[in-house]
């Protein structure tokens, strides 16, 4: 565990930093924010579902801080309103989902059309997997199979194209 989150922290440090910055006055309390971050991080890393999710969830936490130390910088006329300060966030936010986006809508191109609409129907129709393995002819364990053969295709696919800037 502790080794996995610094593997993580140290690859996204870079990230971080450049993250915090754009939500902070000056390089000093860049620094700050990301050491108390760090140590937020380190003591909810068990909360974090998977390592993938780790720069999103890492950057709410950033978030949070810097909205803590802002707190104290109120009064200085060079420091974002609230609002501004929220505007910037949600534009950063939807400007990383982007190029996600973009990869999985071409991932899922490569796809059959078949494997396309079995590897969507649980989350597009709130169909029991029971139910789709019965109107495919499939047993139960060996769709469970597909499936995780299929997301594990798209997920490579996917991380392979933001690798490459697509």
């Amino acid at each position: 565990s502790e080794d996995l989150f610094l593997e993580a922290f140290e690859r996204y440090k870079v990230d971080l930093k450049s993250y915090a910055r754009s939500l902070l006055p000056d390089w000093q309390a860049v620094d700050e924010v990301l050491q108390e971050s760090s140590i937020v991080m380190w003591s909810k890393f068990g909360q974090l579902s998977s390592i993938d999710g780790f720069l999103p969830w890492a950057k709410t936490i950033l978030r949070f801080e810097a909205l803590r130390l802002r707190r104290k910088y109120a009064r200085d006329r060079h420091v974002f309103s609230d609002e501004l300060f929220e505007l910037l966030y949600k534009e950063e936010a939807e400007d990383q989902l982007e190029p996600e986006q973009n990869a999985m809508e071409k991932c899922l191109h490569g796809i059959s059309d078949a494997n396309q609409k079995l590897l969507l129907a649980p989350y597009s129709k709130n169909q029991a997997v029971t139910e789709i393995a019965s109107k495919s002819g499939r047993t139960v364990n060996s769709l469970y199979k597909l499936m995780g053969r299929l997301r594990l295709k798209l997920r490579k696919c996917i991380e392979q194209s933001l690798s490459l800037g697509f």
